[in-house]
């Protein structure tokens, strides 16, 4: 595989490929012609910045070039200004009469985000008409008459994104323009990269190879741990100049968690929340106040809507005048409308807005103006969303980029302070590049056989495998992808010739797929009252939980639901003022914590039990870690005040070379701080081979510190140690690919692939197949691989898994078992859940509950002759439900869609399936004979089955509404682990 030269260029000297003196910095403008740099006086640009210095030189030797830095830091620039010099100068050496240098397109300029369209070309259009380089802009939303003149005239410079790219080649005159390309720019490649866009722009740029000839590959990057890998993505191997900015020693951070102070209790009261909420959010003014502008970045839409809604309530319009300031406070994320978010996004460019509270939606180049400091509210997750958050802040002559982490509990602030660490250190992670897409292959198979109407296998494979991502594809795995794809009739495959030819319904797959993003249904919000568009939701959180009533944040603002309409896929809203209202229950894509930091987490852990254990007190600990770490003494207090209590229940400490399994009732919680993904490979192995030897399904929660499963009271915790300590490490793919056929996990994607490969035809309206009957026609296909694959690449690290199982048996990790809870075993959080309503400041939140259980219905099924069943409204129920019929108190309260279970009962003859159900239906009867109507209500929530509905019922509590409360927190936790159980 050819080799990139990747430059140590984080030194003051620079070197060249082949070792000599570059220019010194301040001539780096010098090798651009003299009516760019006579733009560039006229613009302002007297120095150039630190990626300008160091990267114009090979970019404007035409070199292939990779240059990463933080936004802001004039990257387009760096990478544009070489480009529109070679365009300019083409055109000045070629005489008008010997013909136009570009008859077509000049330059292609590839952004992944619609967004950052308008932002680049305010920018690029000005740099343009300085030269007169023609620049324009395509993608989804350009109008018909704007794509059919730039067929018939093509900019010079086109700004487009990938998906754009894929339908310009299916275009006779567009592809033609596509001929003379000379310069292709893909700005945030490292997104890309990681990604099945990534996988099908990379073949796109062979394809555009075969059209074009050689062009020059320009990648624009934020900062990667894997810079080498990120260029051989980009050019596919080839040559690449690497020029990339030291971000870690040019960043300030501080973690923090903030102490309660009197005014957060005050606050408290006033923001419907607890004091530690009130005192993040009175910091996070503070910091706000403190500086001109603010980037308050959240890791979910959730938080952010949480959070905002804190914000929202101490004054109209984000002002928050209850803690005397008049600071103004925007909130901007996926959901939310695109007008709502220009609105927001010019407005803080204005200066109308002190701060924006927003999501990874503000990660890329979205041109909001100067910003002079960045909040992280609870921790990144990864060292290189750190960098490229704080790395936003302070571009002004390379001003240093300023930072402040809010973190919220103990593990938070340990995993910030070793992300802190590490970014300073430069420790960034390696994010692996998406190789390997078979769906990816599909997708551009079908398309190069639309392109060329007829190619060679042969010709076909080459191109597919001379993208980077996909350079170990083996011939007789690309045939069986042909062999599906002419199964379902999208494209021809002629044996006797060896080629594919185009079909009836290939242009229709090809403008149906022209993007690798998965096609799921999303609702549109509507306040009823005004009828303008709010935002939107999810369709899994519109299936799971949303029904009319409810109540939810969306753009910090509260709403009910009065409607749900599935046809037009539309939740219409009306606003409320409560600010206890529920958080929308969405999660989204969680970003994972690697493995390398939950181990630092693990390593203080273990670096502070001793000394804990010696007498220290967390005060001198404290001490000793604000030396090594980026944190006050409050701050690194209040996290090692847990490890302390920890220390003080004489348990082992659960550290980076020990395990520690704790059981509570039904959950048994392994203690393994390694990440989100090796513990997700973990936490299967064991649901799925405990679940094998109990016959029983095992419930699954991680987090990066923590495998938590809920398991049946026949399972010990030494069963679990046996699995760890017997399971041989090698067999770890295939215990979870079996595992996988029962899950929805498996089954939702493999929609999705079975779409790219034209199994489903969305377009021609076939998207009704059952998961179960789609599974069983695809095994053994290379749709099922792909599903697998996907599966694999996005939630697992099977390697790591099978290190650590390795690790604990060859006695190079301890596995310790404790008696109950221990202090840090109790210290998670559940998946994505950062900041939902506070503890008993939730009333409308139960009321709503409780409305909703109250109308649900249910089906009363006697228990003792088996012939009297009524399905009715809970709130019909009588307090001490009896068959009519023979006058039994034995009576079932089972979901409204339980009709197997009635079967199961009355069956004269059960199979296994059958005698289960009917198990079930006699827990719950012996529940509503004791309990009467409490315990129809709690059989009637959603995921409650009779033995959690038991303990729900014999809790003590003061008040009815604890008895919601505990209904809600169980309903939550189904949520959280639904796709785990059969």
């Amino acid at each position: 595989m050819p080799g990139n030269k990747w430059l140590n260029l984080v030194a003051p000297e620079l070197k060249t490929m082949t070792g000599g003196e570059v220019a010194p910095d301040s001539a780096a403008f010098t090798h651009l012609g003299e009516r760019v740099r006579a733009a560039l006086s006229e613009r302002g640009f007297s120095t150039p910045t630190e990626p300008q210095r160091r990267a114009i030189p090979p970019l404007a030797a035409g070199e292939n070039g990779l240059v990463i830095a933080p936004t802001g830091t004039g990257k387009t620039e760096t990478a544009m200004l070489p480009v529109f010099d070679a365009v300019a100068k083409r055109r000045a050496q070629t005489p008008d009469e010997a013909g136009d240098p570009y008859p077509g397109f000049a330059a292609l300029y590839i952004t992944p985000l619609r967004a950052l369209n308008r932002d680049m070309r305010e920018r690029l259009e000005w740099w343009g008409e300085q030269l007169d380089v023609s620049v324009d802009v395509r993608h989804g939303d350009t109008t018909d008459y704007q794509r059919s003149k730039q067929a018939e005239n093509p900019p010079d410079v086109l700004v487009t994104t990938p998906e754009t790219l894929q339908a310009m080649f299916t275009g006779s005159k567009l592809r033609v323009g596509l001929e003379s390309i000379d310069h292709v720019v893909i700005d945030e490649v490292h997104e890309l990269a990681a990604s099945k866009r990534g996988a099908q722009l990379s073949i796109a740029l062979e394809r555009l190879r075969e059209v074009a000839g050689q062009f020059q590959r320009i990648g624009l990057s934020a900062t990667v741990g894997d810079p080498e890998a990120i260029a051989d993505f980009l050019t596919g191997g080839r040559e690449c100049a690497i020029r990339s900015v030291d971000v870690g020693s040019r960043i300030e951070l501080d973690v923090e968690t903030p102490a309660v102070t009197p005014t957060d209790e005050r606050l408290a009261g006033e923001l419907m929340t607890n004091e530690s909420v009130a005192s993040h959010v009175r910091r996070i003014v503070e910091l706000v106040e403190a500086h001109e502008s603010t980037l308050i970045f959240v890791n979910t839409r959730q938080t952010a809507e949480a959070l905002g809604s804190r914000f929202k309530t101490l004054g109209p319009d984000g002002d928050v005048r209850a803690l005397d300031t008049d600071v103004t406070i925007g909130v901007h994320h996926g959901s939310l409308s695109k007008d709502a978010r220009i609105d927001v996004e010019d407005r803080f460019k204005a200066g109308e807005i002190d701060a924006l509270l927003c999501t990874s939606s503000m990660e890329l180049g979205i041109d909001v103006g100067h910003v002079d400091h960045v909040v992280q509210y609870a921790s990144p997750r990864q060292v290189s969303r750190l960098l490229q958050r704080v790395g936003r802040a302070g571009h002004r002559r390379d001003q240093v980029s300023s930072g402040t982490v809010i973190t919220t509990r103990p593990d938070d602030t340990f995993e910030a302070l070793a992300i802190a660490r590490r970014a300073k250190a430069g420790e960034v992670e390696h994010h692996p590049i998406h190789e390997g897409s078979l769906d990816a292959v599909a997708n551009q198979t079908v398309a190069l056989a639309m392109g060329h109407e007829e190619i060679a296998v042969e010709t076909a494979y080459g191109i597919v495998s001379r993208a980077y991502p996909f350079r170990g594809l083996s011939e007789a795995a690309f045939r069986e992808v042909i062999e599906e794809l002419a199964g379902n009739r999208v494209l021809w495959y002629d044996e006797g010739e060896d080629r594919i030819e185009k079909t009836g319904g290939t242009w229709q797959y090809v403008y149906a797929n022209l993007s690798m993003i998965p096609d799921e249904e999303t609702y549109e919000v509507h306040d009823v009252a005004s009828g303008r568009q709010i935002g939107t939701l999810d369709e899994r959180f519109v299936v799971n939980f949303a029904t009319q009533g409810e109540v939810f944040i969306q753009r910090g603002e509260m709403w009910r639901i009065t409607d749900i309409d599935d046809e037009e896929s539309e939740v219409k809203v009306s606003p409320i003022e409560d600010p206890a209202g529920e958080v929308p229950s969405w999660i989204g894509q969680e970003i994972p914590v690697p493995r390398a930091v939950a181990g630092e987490v693990g390593e203080m852990r273990r670096v502070a039990e001793p000394q804990f254990a010696g007498g220290a007190d967390a005060g001198r600990v404290a001490s000793e870690f604000t030396r090594r770490y980026p944190a006050d003494e409050h701050t690194a207090r209040d996290a090692l005040t847990q490890l302390e209590r920890h220390v003080e229940t004489e348990h082992p400490m659960p550290t980076d070379d020990r395990l520690v399994i704790e059981r509570e009732g039904r959950t048994i919680l392994v203690n393994a701080p390694f990440g989100h993904q090796t513990n997700e490979t973990l936490g299967r192995v064991l649901s799925s081979l405990l679940g094998q030897q109990t016959g029983s399904s095992i419930a699954l929660d991680v987090d990066p510190y923590r495998i938590e499963l809920e398991t049946p009271g026949r399972i010990d915790v030494t069963d679990v140690v046996e699995v760890l300590e017997t399971t041989d490490p090698d067999h770890v793919e295939a215990i979870i690919e079996l595992s996988l056929k029962r899950s929805d996990t498996l089954k939702f994607r493999l929609a999705q692939v079975a779409e790219q490969f034209g199994r489903i035809k969305r377009w021609q309206g076939d998207a009704s197949v059952s998961s179960g009957r789609l599974l069983a026609a695809l095994e053994d296909t290379p749709v099922y691989d792909e599903a697998v694959r996907e599966v694999f690449h996005e939630d697992l690290d099977v390697d790591a898994a099978g290190d650590v199982l390795a690790a604990i048996q060859r006695e190079e990790l301890d596995a310790e078992i404790v008696g109950g809870r221990t202090p840090v075993g109790t210290g998670g959080r559940s998946s994505g859940t950062e900041l939902l309503s506070p503890e008993n400041a939730d009333a409308s939140v139960i009321d709503t509950v409780r409305e909703r259980i109250q109308n649900d219905r249910v089906i009363l099924l006697c228990l003792h002759c088996t012939e009297w069943k009524t399905e009715k409204p809970v709130r019909r129920v009588r307090d001490q439900p009896r068959c009519p019929e023979c006058g039994s108190t034995r009576v079932a309260a089972l979901n409204p869609w339980a009709d197997e279970v009635v079967q199961a009962v009355r069956a004269a003859e059960k199979d296994e399936e059958q005698e289960r159900q009917t198990e079930r239906a006699f827990r719950a009867g012996s529940l509503v004979q004791t309990h009467g109507k409490q315990a129809v209500i709690a059989l009637a929530a959603r995921g409650v089955g009779p033995h959690n509905a038991a303990r729900i019922i014999n809790r003590l509590r003061e008040d009815e509404d604890e008895f919601y409360r505990d209904i809600l927190e169980q309903e939550r936790q189904y949520a959280r682990t639904q796709s785990f159980w059969d």
